[in-house]
């Protein structure tokens, strides 16, 4: 079968722009802003990039400068960011991106990193804030006859994309299976202020919108077809750190049940990406809880186990990323998973909003916590980014519950991750509810500065680290003001060590 014949472009007119990707790719300017698909591993463009970054790559050796600013959902993959920063071809990128080779030029200072709430960077380039977007590159399932997409397995912020980009190029991929169609719910009633209406959704699994991504066909510069899978990287076993967090988590929902603070079947839940997260969503299939349900980002392994077992009666996110094994079970009964799980745009799945009005149950990773509550979730050591702040701002700020997870301790005990003051701060004591290590858990609520800093030291601190810090509080309040005590000398002395010898350790 030729290209320009495949089922999945049944619109004629598109039909007829079907090309290579390094043509396709040649076609995006230099100094460009491109807003390609994808969100955490899925949905992205699996070949325009990577005929990018060669081309780029050309250019860079005949002695000319190329780079473009490439703003996506969330991370992709390496045919993604990791192509593109290999050969220097980003000068900027937003919003997340989890790259090893990405991530160092990011810390090498190569490339603009702009770290923004998940749920913010639609409107922001809705409102103009990011500059124009030149080139939109959105992978889909298919085209149907009147030009309306078929979504891909992550929705991300494509439908922004295809709305405000000059041109766009469309990979139309084959190997996600056709029956996906109809998973997903667009939501077309955003608005900028002051016409902003309500959004009118009062249930997780509602849907608002219609199954299909809209474009202007005039805008549409390349169609090229594809027949490639999204990152499908298996997760690791939950440890027994991850298992005793995860104990930890279910006994206290257990016990906000059982003295009437959450109904039995518990309210939305939100599960951040990771082993951690897979591992709360693992004990949950044996816990007493019936009838779930899930309003998150990214629907992995865990929450896809609890749909198959019954657990979990149906979920909506905004990209699907499963192992091989998962992705598996989820093609074959794709017509049982269609009807319980719902996809939509990043501005719906992260609207503080919604997660307010429906009560999101939010759990999410950190790097470090310090006693007074304050949460790292991006900076090691204050400087070097990680991966981003993500949608886990959208979800602490606004959720009924929001727990922040952790080891207690890195590097084989060399770092400790409850700390006197974290040496950065995404999310500010405020927004902080509940701290969950494998040492056990310190829910905050209702209580003061000085009251959180004993409950963090005594439950989430590992005990060869609990007598140090208590230690620094113990003179902290000896001295200076006392609503929040520190000793500002002191207080990221433990990080200057570490950059110094490996160790907080003195």
């Amino acid at each position: 079968m030729s290209p320009s014949s495949s089922p999945r472009i049944q619109h004629p007119g598109l039909a007829q722009k079907t090309m290579s990707a390094a043509e396709a790719a040649a076609l995006i300017p230099a100094g460009a802003n491109v807003g390609m698909s994808g969100f955490t591993g899925s949905g992205h463009p699996k070949l325009v990039p990577q005929a990018l970054a060669a081309r780029i790559e050309a250019e860079h050796a005949a002695g000319r400068p190329f780079q473009v600013n490439v703003w996506t959902g969330a991370s992709t993959a390496p045919e993604l960011d990791g192509a593109l920063a290999r050969v220097g071809g980003m000068r900027q990128r937003l919003p997340f991106q989890s790259d090893p080779a990405c991530r160092d030029r990011i810390n090498a200072g190569e490339v603009d990193y702009l770290d923004i709430h998940l749920s913010h960077v639609a409107q922001q380039a809705w409102f103009g804030f990011l500059g124009p977007l030149h080139v939109a590159v959105i992978e889909v399932l298919g085209i149907l006859p009147d030009g309306r997409l078929i979504p891909s397995a992550a929705v991300g912020n494509n439908k922004t994309w295809l709305d405000i980009a000059d041109k766009v190029i469309l990979e139309v991929n084959s190997l996600p299976p056709a029956e996906m169609e109809g998973m997903h719910d667009i939501y077309y009633g955003t608005a900028i202020p002051p016409r902003r209406l309500p959004i009118n959704l009062t249930q997780p699994i509602e849907r608002i919108g219609e199954p299909y991504l809209r474009v202007d066909p005039a805008k549409v510069i390349a169609v090229v077809p594809t027949h490639h899978g999204d990152r499908d990287t298996a997760f690791a076993r939950p440890d027994a750190v991850s298992n005793q967090i995860a104990a930890h988590i279910i006994d206290f929902l257990a016990h906000e049940v059982k003295v009437g603070r959450l109904p039995r079947n518990m309210l939305p839940l939100q599960s951040g990406v990771g082993n951690v997260a897979n591992a709360v969503l693992a004990g949950l299939l044996d816990g007493p809880f019936d009838d779930l349900l899930g309003f998150t980002e990214v629907l992995q392994d865990g929450m896809l186990e609890l749909l198959k077992r019954g657990k979990m009666a149906a979920a909506s996110a905004t990209a699907i990323s499963l192992s091989r094994t998962a992705l598996q079970e989820f093609t074959d009964n794709i017509a049982f998973y269609r009807e319980r799980i719902v996809l939509r745009p990043q501005e719906i799945s992260n609207h503080p909003e919604l997660v307010r009005r429906l009560g999101v149950i939010a759990m999410n990773a950190m790097i470090e916590a310090d006693i007074y509550g304050n949460i790292n979730s991006t900076h090691l050591m204050g400087s070097g980014m990680m991966n981003g702040i993500g949608g886990s701002g959208d979800f602490a700020r606004n959720g009924y519950l929001s727990f922040f997870v952790t080891p207690s301790v890195a590097k084989g005990g060399a770092v400790s991750c409850i700390v006197p003051m974290v040496s950065h701060v995404d999310h500010t004591e405020h927004d902080t509810q509940i701290i969950v290590t494998e040492q056990g858990l310190a829910d905050l609520r209702g209580l003061s500065p000085r009251q959180r800093a004993q409950v963090i030291i005594d439950k989430c601190a590992h005990p060869d680290w609990r007598p140090l810090l208590q230690d620094y509080f113990d003179r902290a309040r000896r001295q200076g003001a006392q609503h929040t005590p520190h000793l500002l000398g002191e207080a990221l002395s433990w990080h200057q060590r570490c950059l110094e010898t490996g160790s907080m350790r003195a």
